[in-house]
């Protein structure tokens, strides 16, 4: 379930998921400029 008010960002383009999550929170914070541990999906 999706929280009331919870902002849902989409990338389009290829991701290699067999990254680890600080990688793929690296990427969220130089793409979107946006903390990746602020409660959005």
């Amino acid at each position: 379930m999706i929280p009331a008010g919870a902002r849902v960002w989409i990338a389009m383009g290829h991701t290699d998921m067999r990254r680890g999550m600080q990688s793929l929170a690296a990427m969220v914070q130089q793409s979107f400029s946006q903390d990746p541990f602020a409660g959005d999906l």
